[in-house]
């Protein structure tokens, strides 16, 4: 069942309570999520991955809102994080610190102290550099690291080449060609401060075909049982997230030819599987919410000016990203073209261009749909805009996650030099 749903009147509603009414209550532009929704999806990915010996660690830069952290490590998942800040996140809303993994390439030291001093679960290192800071790190404070290598398998994800992460091109992973990745996991296994913990790979975002997949966890399965041959400890094969969604229709996520592709390539090991899935937990399970300032007929086009702008959501402008845009109330027969605009001063401030969409005037809501990942948390007070605020919907109750800041409060982080 989807999220986000019409009641019997026909104003699109979340767990039977009307957008409208929450969009009175905490104002527009307002992220809403569905509790149940982000529920299910967690259990559904936990159930398409059962017939392996898995753990889910949630991509929080998906969605880093504390409750829908708390929530989901409730449901009992981990976190995959790609910055000390990150790490405080997840360590704040309970998930337990052995189920984090660290990701990114370019970890400070500082980071690598909190993550060893919090003695998080696994990092995942990217190069040679990075690897012996780690070592050098854990030496200086007396502790051997957990580190896993992620290894780029030259996999082109055919997907948003913003969001493609899998070729030789991309700053991610070391290479699997001329054994420079074995070369290195050798290293590793020799280095007294580190304890490796496995192979690690993720080719990219937005992937709804299987077989960029298929190739990437084949060829990780085929160096992990190299380096065992060797003699090497190779416990884990962390398989990284990239599941897609229907961004057309805001769907929920079906999970299940991931599932059995992964249940047959890995079914006969013995390894040990990470998950990071984000996008494909939470995307379809939040929207935001934003009202009609004014309507613009052009020369050639209508312009619907609302008051979210891309400070609240960046996809469409950095990614020419699609999101769904429907009217809460019901409207009538679509009557033409409109670009869904925002208030910021940018060419490139727009939710949506060229959309079918009925008659509107001042005051009318829009739902931005698919807007549960990515959004919130690439949000920005560009213009001096404070972005939209979030709200969870869980069983029954709104529960206000994070309120819109106040232009006051930007403010006051800020001072000014005696002249």
């Amino acid at each position: 069942m989807c999220a986000f749903n019409r009641l019997d009147s026909g104003e699109l509603a979340v767990d039977g309570l009307p957008l409208s009414q929450i969009a009175a209550a905490y104002d527009s532009p307002l992220y809403v999520y569905s509790g149940a929704g982000i529920r299910d999806a967690y259990r559904d990915f936990a159930a398409a991955i059962a017939p392996v010996n898995g753990k889910v660690h949630f991509a929080m830069k998906a969605n880093s809102a504390l409750g829908v952290l708390a929530l989901l490590a409730h449901e009992g998942a981990g976190a995959d994080i790609v910055s000390g800040g990150e790490l405080s996140r997840a360590l704040a809303a309970g998930i337990s610190a052995s189920d984090i993994v660290f990701s990114g390439v370019g970890k400070s030291k500082a980071e690598i102290e909190q993550a060893l001093a919090a003695n998080i679960g696994q990092i995942n290192a990217e190069s040679p550099a990075e690897v012996a800071m780690i070592s050098a790190v854990a030496k200086s404070m007396g502790v051997v690291a957990p580190v896993a290598l992620r290894v780029n398998v030259d996999v082109n994800a055919k997907t948003h080449a913003k969001i493609s992460t899998g070729q030789r091109d991309t700053k991610f992973g070391i290479s699997t060609d001329q054994n420079e990745a074995a070369d290195l996991y050798r290293v590793m296994a020799a280095d007294p401060h580190i304890t490796p913990s496995g192979l690690a790979v993720h080719i990219g975002s937005q992937l709804r075909d299987m077989a960029p997949f298929e190739t990437a966890y084949t060829a990780l399965l085929d160096l992990g049982m190299a380096l065992r041959a060797d003699g090497l400890e190779v416990p884990v094969l962390d398989l990284g997230g990239g599941v897609g969604v229907d961004y057309d229709h805001a769907t929920p996520t079906d999970f299940t030819a991931y599932g059995e592709m992964v249940t047959r390539i890995f079914n006969k090991s013995d390894f040990k599987f990470g998950f990071e899935p984000g996008r494909a937990i939470v995307a379809n399970n939040g929207v935001l919410l934003t009202k009609v300032i004014f309507i613009k007929d052009g020369d050639n086009k209508r312009f619907v000016i609302v008051d979210a702008a891309m400070n609240d959501l960046l996809r469409p402008t950095l990614y020419e990203a699609h999101h769904s845009i429907v009217p809460v109330l019901p409207a009538g027969s679509d009557i033409g073209l409109a670009d869904i605009v925002g208030p910021v001063c940018e060419t490139g401030d727009y939710i949506g261009r060229g959309r079918m969409m009925p008659a509107l005037a001042s005051d009318d809501l829009l739902a931005v749909l698919s807007a549960g990942a990515y959004g919130a948390v690439m949000a920005s007070a560009y213009n001096t805009r404070p972005p939209a605020g979030e709200v969870l919907v869980l069983d029954g109750a709104i529960h206000e996650l994070r309120a819109k800041r106040t232009v006051e409060s930007y403010l006051a982080e800020e001072s000014i030099p005696e002249f």
